[in-house]
């Protein structure tokens, strides 16, 4: 007896293993994937399906190899966003503005060639910041958020377990950040930099995912900080192995550092462009990959208490090195409480931020500007 499938599962599960292999794949390879992902599927299924969508969304090659017509690789034609619940108004401050949408309906009417660079602190896991998840979190139960204990009469913010994350959750995660950079890469302009915030325990997948879209991987910048992640001994066996820790406690946070491949050589590409490197410190000092950076201090939390909420010491540093020569626009697809546009609006780029949760936009509107105001080593 066959397990009843939603409707359109083999589908789609036929659609991410060929995302996976844009080279393309045989019907055995492909029946194989689909079965890892699903369980027990008829071969007949897939081949039958394969057959009716060839041509139109599959293409088959030679030595039978199926891949993904390029219709359906090809960026889709602007068309109007999903509507969301209670749609709040863009807000425009100074040089920055926040529009609440889902970012991949955003990038899909963009303009090729309007992006210069994009620093963002995405969802990690996608999971944590589902609906059922993130009301869990708001109303201080948890589920994958781990809400630690007051510590020396201080309140520490929750973390998301990345632990508890399945196969399947990974899986997703890989195949959301490859569909979202397949849609970011039109928008970007030749040498458009990527910096992507992550964490050591999925930093792999999401660089994969980036890496197998066409982007160039640069490296990782990373941020210098001591966090309340890892350290702890064995639970409920802590007096019995005192001396061990089960991971080792956290003190850098890696943020991925990608790129549109260059038009020409570097120097054409920030003639025509602009982009094409990172704007240095100074003369005599150059951009580098380690940025020491404290934990997001008490006066910065209480104007935008978001659970990924980074200081503005750190981000704007990295935002105002992202511009090689100070011009362009930079985006956060993944605006969160818009930290990101105060960074950018207190070093006087343009900026666009894109949020989906209405909540996190209102915390943003309120945000950007008391943010963006803070003078440097303020908290």
């Amino acid at each position: 007896m066959h397990q009843k499938r939603r409707p359109g599962e083999v589908r789609d599960a036929i659609i991410n293993v060929l995302l996976a292999k844009p080279h393309g794949a045989s019907l055995q390879e492909i029946s194989r994937s689909v079965v890892d992902r699903l369980g027990s599927v008829p071969a007949s299924s897939i081949r039958s399906y394969l057959q009716l969508n060839t041509p139109g969304l599959f293409a088959r090659g030679d030595r039978a190899q199926y891949t993904l017509d390029e219709s359906f690789l090809r960026p889709p034609s602007p068309a109007p966003a999903k509507k969301l619940e209670n749609r709040r108004k863009p807000l425009r401050y100074g040089n920055s503005l926040l529009i609440h949408a889902d970012c991949c309906e955003w990038l899909r009417e963009r303009e090729s060639n309007s992006i210069h660079a994009v620093v963002t602190d995405p969802p990690y896991g996608l999971f944590e910041y589902s609906q059922e998840q993130q009301e869990k979190l708001r109303s201080g139960k948890g589920g994958v958020w781990r809400i630690p204990p007051s510590f020396d009469g201080a309140k520490r913010s929750p973390l998301p377990r990345f632990t508890v994350l399945t196969q399947t959750d990974l899986r997703q995660l890989e195949e959301f950040f490859y569909a979202w950079a397949r849609l970011l890469s039109p928008a970007l302009v030749p040498g458009a930099n990527v910096i992507v915030a992550s964490n050591p325990l999925l930093s792999h997948i999401v660089s994969g995912a980036l890496a197998r879209s066409g982007l160039e991987r640069r490296g990782e910048i990373v941020r210098l900080v001591m966090t309340m992640r890892g350290g702890d001994r064995p639970k409920a066996a802590h007096e019995e192995f005192t001396g061990v820790s089960v991971l080792p406690r956290s003190m850098w946070e890696p943020w991925l550092m990608f790129r549109k491949p260059l038009e020409g050589r570097a120097q054409d590409n920030l003639r025509k462009w602009k982009t094409g490197g990172f704007r240095r410190p100074s003369a005599d000092k150059p951009f580098g990959d380690v940025i020491v950076s404290s934990p997001t201090r008490k006066t910065e939390r209480l104007l935008a208490h978001h659970p990924s909420l980074k200081p503005q010491a750190f981000l704007r540093q990295l935002v105002r090195g992202v511009l090689p020569l100070g011009e362009g626009v930079v985006v956060d697809p993944f605006a969160g409480s818009g930290s990101t546009l105060a960074a950018a609006e207190a070093i006087g780029y343009q900026s666009i931020g894109i949020e989906k949760d209405g909540r996190y936009f209102d915390l943003a509107t309120a945000a950007i500007s008391k943010l963006s105001k803070l003078r440097s080593g303020d908290g």
